[in-house]
C-alpha cells in the first residue's frame, strides 16, 4: 500500500500557499546588510526557500497553478531578496571562503540566472588551498562538492570519497540515529543526489543500508511527532527505490499540518507573535512542500 496521492499532494499544495503568502518574512533587513555575520544568518532561511521550491518548479507534478507558483517565488528571492546577486557578490568579497554564496548561487544558476562578478569572485577563493583546507563536516563539505557541480565546475575534490566519509557513507550501526546524526544522514542524500534530482547517485551498498533501517526510523520520529525530521526522511523515502511506504505515516504527517498550511517543528503549532511563529516553523513547512513533491514524482513514476 502507499499513500493517497491526493493527501500527499494536499500537503504540498497547503505549504506551498503559506509560504507564498508569508514571503515578505523572507526579506533581509538594513542591519543584515551591514553585518556579514547576521547576513549569513539571515540568508539561511533564504537558501531553505530556494532550494526547496525549486524542487517543486522543477518536478513539475503539481500542476501549472503550483509550478508558476513556486517559479514566482523564486524569481522574487532572486530579484528582491538577493537584488538580483548582488547580495552573494557583496558576500562572496567579503567572505572570500565562505561556501553559502556558491551554495545560493548554484539554485539559480541551473535555473538560468547569472552574476558574472559572483562568478569571478567564487573562481578566485576556488584557485586558492583555503578552498579545500576549510575544516568543516563530512556532509557539508558533499554540499559544496554538490554546489560546484551544480554550476558546471569540476568539484574540488572526488564526491565518492567525500561520502564515504560522512556518517552514512560508513553505514554504521543503524540504532545509533540520534538527533543530529538524523539531519547528517538526510543531507548527505540530498547533496549526494542534488536534492532528489538524482536518485541513482546512492551507490547500491548505501541504498539497500536506507532500504532496509529507514522504515523503522520514520516510525520512530513519527512516533516522537518531530515532523521537521520526519518530513526530510519521507524525502529520503522518494529517493531510494524500495516497497511503498506505510500509508499510516503520511497520514499522521497530513493531519499535523495547521489549517494554515504551516508543519510544525515538533508537536503542535506554536502559539504567539506571527513573526516568531515564522521563524520557528518555515523550515518544516518547506520540507513538508518539498517531501510532497518527491512523494508525488514518485507516485506519477510508479503508475
Amino acid at each position: 500500500m502507499t499513500a493517497s496521492p491526493a493527501l500527499v499532494h494536499a500537503v504540498g499544495d497547503r505549504a506551498l500557499t503559506w509560504l507564498d503568502a508569508n514571503r515578505e518574512q523572507f526579506r533581509l533587513t538594513p542591519g543584515d546588510r551591514e553585518n556579514n555575520q547576521a547576513l549569513l544568518l539571515r540568508l539561511k532561511p533564504v537558501a531553505e526557500l530556494t532550494i526547496n521550491t525549486h524542487v517543486l518548479f522543477r518536478e513539475g507534478v503539481a500542476g501549472s497553478r503550483q509550478r508558476a507558483r513556486a517559479g514566482a517565488l523564486l524569481d522574487f528571492t532572486w530579484r528582491e531578496i538577493l537584488d538580483g546577486g548582488n547580495i552573494l557578490a557583496g558576500l562572496q568579497h567579503d567572505e572570500p571562503h565562505s561556501p553559502v554564496p556558491l551554495e545560493l548561487y548554484a539554485t539559480f544558476h541551473e535555473l538560468g540566472y547569472r552574476h558574472p562578478g559572483l562568478e569571478r569572485a567564487i573562481a578566485a577563493a576556488r584557485s586558492t588551498a583555503c578552498w579545500s583546507a576549510l575544516e568543516i563536516l563530512p556532509n557539508r563539505r558533499l554540499g559544496i562538492l554538490n554546489a560546484e557541480r551544480r554550476v558546471g565546475l569540476t568539484p574540488s575534490e572526488d564526491m565518492e570519497a567525500a561520502l564515504r566519509r560522512t556518517w552514512l557513507g560508513r553505514t554504521p550501526e543503524p540504532w545509533l540515529f540520534q538527533y543530529h546524526i538524523a539531519y547528517d544522514v538526510t543531507h548527505t542524500v540530498f547533496h549526494i543526489t542534488n536534492w532528489g534530482q538524482v536518485p541513482d547517485r546512492i551507490p547500491p551498498d548505501i541504498a539497500d543500508y536506507l532500504a532496509r533501517y529507514l522504515p523503522a526510523w520514520l516510525d520512530d520520529w513519527a512516533d516522537l511527532e518531530h515532523w521537521d525530521l520526519l518530513g526530510e526522511l519521507l524525502v529520503v523515502d522518494g529517493c531510494i527505490p524500495r516497497p511503498g511506504l506505510d500509508p499510516a505515516i503520511w497520514e499522521r504527517y497530513a493531519a499535523a499540518q495547521s489549517a494554515s498550511g504551516a508543519m510544525p517543528v515538533h508537536h503542535a503549532m506554536p502559539e504567539g507573535d506571527p513573526v516568531e511563529v515564522f521563524d520557528i516553523v518555515h523550515h518544516s513547512t518547506l520540507v513538508a512542500a518539498f517531501a510532497s513533491a518527491m512523494a508525488t514524482s514518485r507516485a506519477m513514476a510508479a503508475a
